[in-house]
């Protein structure tokens, strides 16, 4: 397997500029994942990579060779597509072999890469059906399982579990994370929306935004330390609360006296030129617990909306002239709670702070 390197790379189309100075290693046997909101050039970028659209500027290697400018059939990448793509007239096993029989790979060699591949899969029974005669997720396993006969230096995916319905979507992503157990020293590099499947797969996730990248670091380092009010909204669902609100008293940690009247105390330490100074606090909805009549409080309002999943709780509180409606995720069943009026609050540790929309923790 092999590693990759991105060295301000960019891309446009004419004047059009979609990406810019991207900078990213990406270790061997690594599963990076990229997420950004639709339009952000995540598959582009992905693309990029496998010689599918050609890079405008800056530099590629993969394994320390630079790749700009090889096609993409010599660049030792394999790719599993959003549609499974697979030849409709071909059985499963032929599907398999057939990059291999271009590539002119003995008849036993190839048979005993299918044969493998299929077990890793849990394939094997289907190995002589059409297509036609799968599912959704066993054909987008055989589309995994061509990729993984062909032993290529890094594994690319674009959005691979798009087509399927939930239930299949999950299996599949487990299937996707044993195999990469099961493959430790493979490089994967993967495409998706779903904020599940970022979490849940990547050694590290990039966060891609406004052309770059935003933020680069495992699931938690996103989820617990994230570096600006985009990843901070856009990493966890629902979305990280932020409530606008003036500093009260620095040091050690820092207080916050809020617009709408709460109070919030942080564990970030902050100096005392950032005394006054117009902040955001950022609370995930889990972190918010109701609190009696009389305590303090980081937020107080009228619930608009209530979601009762039975594992949690969802309360949308009314929003405010200009801004999002603050939401609380409680654990377990909380009936009764539409157009009452509610008080939550959170630990020191759980408040974020942002000043001009980047976070005051230190790194």
């Amino acid at each position: 397997m092999a590693n990759l390197k991105l060295s301000n790379v960019s891309k446009s189309y004419g004047a059009t500029k979609v990406l810019k100075n991207i900078d990213l290693t990406i270790n061997e046997g690594e599963l990076v994942v990229f997420v950004g909101p639709s339009g952000c050039g995540k598959s582009t970028l992905l693309r990029m990579i496998a010689g599918l659209e050609k890079i405008t500027g800056g530099e590629l290697q993969i394994d320390g060779q630079v790749v700009n400018d090889t096609p993409p059939a010599e660049r030792g990448i394999a790719m599993v597509f959003q549609s499974y793509a697979l030849y409709p007239h071909m059985t499963v096993r032929e599907n398999m072999t057939f990059a291999l029989e271009i590539a002119k790979v003995p008849k036993k060699e190839r048979n005993a890469k299918v044969e493998e591949a299929a077990n890793a899969l849990q394939l094997t029974e289907y190995l002589d059906r059409l297509p036609k005669a799968l599912s959704g997720g066993q054909r987008q396993r055989v589309a995994i399982g061509r990729a993984i006969v062909r032993n290529p230096k890094v594994y690319l995916f674009d959005e691979p579990l798009s087509n399927l319905d939930a239930a299949l979507r999950v299996a599949t992503r487990i299937e996707i994370a044993q195999l990469k157990e099961r493959m430790p020293d493979a490089t994967m590099v993967y495409v998706t929306h779903d904020q599940v499947e970022a979490m849940t797969l990547a050694t590290r996730i990039v966060v891609l935004a406004d052309k770059g990248i935003s933020q680069v670091g495992t699931p938690l380092e996103l989820y617990e330390a994230p570096r600006n009010e985009f990843v901070a909204t856009f990493i966890g669902s629902p979305a990280m609360n932020l409530i606008p609100g003036k500093i009260t008293a620095t040091g050690a940690t820092t207080e916050v006296a809020l617009d709408g009247g709460g109070t919030a105390i942080s564990n970030i330490p902050s100096p005392d030129a950032a005394m006054g100074r117009q902040v955001n606090i950022g609370v995930r909805p889990e972190d918010l617990t109701p609190v009696e009549e009389g305590q303090p409080y980081v937020y107080r309002g009228e619930v608009d909306y209530v979601e009762a999943l039975g594992e949690v709780t969802l309360l949308y509180f009314v929003a405010e002239a200009g801004r999002s409606g603050v939401i609380a995720k409680l654990p377990g069943i909380h009936r009764d709670t539409r157009r009452a009026t509610v008080a939550v609050s959170a630990p020191a540790e759980k408040i974020h702070l942002f000043m001009d929309g980047q976070s005051m923790r230190p790194e």
